[in-house]
């Protein structure tokens, strides 16, 4: 799961390329086996850290680099990754054994052990890490405890039996967790952590990889580096492409000409140039497993007002943004959990398609809540700021949002304060904000993991909203020990009918993830999930 204000994040571009539309590209020679791959990202990653990783810009440059315990297959299938096979759990589903392969090594050839994982897993609980997804790891035995400084890190339930036997012990079970393994966690050098503390990971120098590809030349706030095949991943001789050349293109015209030209193979699309793509046969659109939002700060007083915020959903015209602003795919939200996230453990039937759509556009209720909010207030303006990353997706966004807000609610001033991705995460853990144009994707089917982003012990929490009722649903929800999956199923549908019709969190639409990649190129495939492995790339 991450962050996507972060990670809803592909940047949206609207001018259009003159003669682009249904149309190849010029990349018609053939390349070299030994060729390299170009590819682009669209923001800057914040940390190479996997232990804190929480935007997915990091997490994408992780993903190429790292293996965990498991991966995914080049369907997205979950399989074996560093350990030797997916296993069974004990003891009633919480107690999991790993082996870990002997020929899984680190780019220096070190061995990759156990107490690796231990390092990492420990790292990213403790409360000092200020970790934003310390809690994918909240299943593990004594995590609350060691979150809160209660224990110390080496009381978790994460042990290294020997070098290469790690094992897992969980508070109750998570049937979920494979998916978590596959695509969340990662193992850290312990002997380099310990050498370089909390600056692990600012720097290709400060980090190692063990995955398919090593890390060269991103220095922490680099605008391209490079990943290079690492000899001595175990899979090594299944990796075909040996170097891929990374460049961060925040502008989608940008990143188009590059593709046109020859010089990435792959790269995103957005807005436009998904319309005028439509018959290229270069261009693949998935819908992603994220939701974009807005995140009211409760800490402050007029966007702690319920009614302030329920305001701000009825202005929105969800399908106005996602046919006229962004024109990507994108689908509009109908309540805080998006298509495909999960189905109904007996009927089969789509989780938000089952909870049905719990918001509307309603411009003259908005003007009316509004006017009830000033009155309990007893303000008769207000003055607030936006914050949104500095994607051109976000900012037409932003601009509407601003547009409407104070078309509909007299005597409101909205700015737009606008930040590069890692800024806007930080200014938004920080507390320091009324209003965040904010996302999460997740990385397993579950609605639970969106509906923590308003519960109030997580720490993702940005909004700081802190309703009784509803944290006590998450602790329902949690208890997979208590509830049946079909109760936890009802009590998740009690929940996202709850935080939205509060507007704990306003739900805003679904991304759409679309590319460009070229037909010299094979083995890259995207699923809801997650995004193509270059470990599975070949050129034709």
């Amino acid at each position: 799961m991450n962050k996507q204000m972060m990670g809803l994040g592909l940047s949206l571009g609207l001018l259009a390329i003159v003669g682009l539309a249904g149309c190849g590209t010029t990349q018609a020679q053939s390349k070299s086996k030994d060729a390299t791959l170009g590819v682009t990202l669209v923001g800057n990653p914040a940390t190479a850290d996997p232990a804190i990783s929480g935007d997915v810009n990091s997490s994408s440059m992780i993903a190429q680099t790292e293996e965990g315990l498991y991966t995914l297959d080049k369907n997205g299938k979950v399989v074996a990754g560093v350990a030797e096979k997916v296993v069974k759990p004990t003891q009633n589903g919480t107690v999991y054994t790993f082996k870990i392969k002997k020929n899984a090594k680190w780019q220096n050839g070190d061995p990759v052990t156990a107490q690796d994982f231990v390092t990492s897993f420990d790292w990213q609980v403790n409360p000092k890490s200020k970790s934003q997804v310390a809690n994918k790891l909240k299943y593990l035995k004594n995590y609350a405890a060691v979150q809160s400084g209660k224990l110390d890190p080496s009381k978790l339930g994460v042990k290294a039996l020997n070098a290469n036997t790690l094992q897992l012990t969980l508070s109750k079970p998570q049937p979920w967790l494979p998916d978590i393994l596959a695509t969340a966690e990662y193992p850290m050098k312990t002997d380099l952590f310990k050498k370089y503390g909390s600056h692990y990971g600012t720097s290709a120098a400060k980090t190692m990889s063990e995955g398919a590809y090593k890390l060269v030349g991103w220095s922490g706030n680099s605008d391209s580096w490079t990943y290079v095949k690492n000899d001595h991943y175990w899979n090594a001789k299944n990796v075909q492409i040996p170097k891929v050349s990374v460049q961060v293109v925040k502008d989608a015209g940008t990143a188009v000409n590059l593709f046109k030209s020859g010089k990435v193979q792959e790269t995103y699309l957005t807005g436009q140039y998904i319309k005028q793509n439509a018959k290229n046969p270069e261009m693949t659109t998935t819908l992603n497993s994220s939701m974009r939002f807005l995140e009211f700060n409760d800490k402050r007083t007029v966007t702690h007002n319920t009614k302030v915020r329920q305001a701000f959903s009825y202005i929105v015209n969800r399908n106005q943004v996602t046919n006229n602003v962004l024109q990507d795919g994108s689908q509009a939200a109908k309540s805080l959990i998006p298509t495909g996230d999960g189905n109904d453990p007996q009927t089969g039937e789509d989780f938000a398609k089952e909870v049905g759509n719990l918001v509307s556009y309603n411009p003259k209720k908005a003007t009316a809540l509004w006017t009830q909010a000033k009155k309990e207030l007893g303000i008769k303006k207000a003055n607030l700021e936006l914050l949104t990353a500095d994607t051109d997706e976000q900012q037409h966004v932003a601009q509407y949002l601003q547009q409407q807000a104070q078309k509909y609610m007299p005597g409101l001033t909205i700015s737009i304060k606008a930040l590069p991705l890692a800024q806007q995460i930080n200014k938004g853990s920080q507390g320091n904000y009324d209003i965040d144009l904010d996302g999460w994707t997740t990385d397993w089917r579950d609605p639970a993991d969106f509906l923590q982003m308003a519960d109030g012990t997580s720490s993702v929490n940005f909004t700081k909203w802190d309703n009784a009722h509803f944290t006590n649903l998450m602790s329902e929800i949690d208890n997979t020990a208590k509830y049946t999956t079909q109760q936890r199923w009802n009590l998740m549908k009690e929940a996202d009918t709850y935080v939205t019709q509060q507007a704990g969190l306003v739900p805003l639409y679904q991304q759409a993830k679309a590319h460009l990649v070229s037909k010299q190129v094979g083995g890259l495939k995207y699923t809801m999930m997650s995004d193509a492995q270059y470990k599975y790339a070949y050129w034709k």
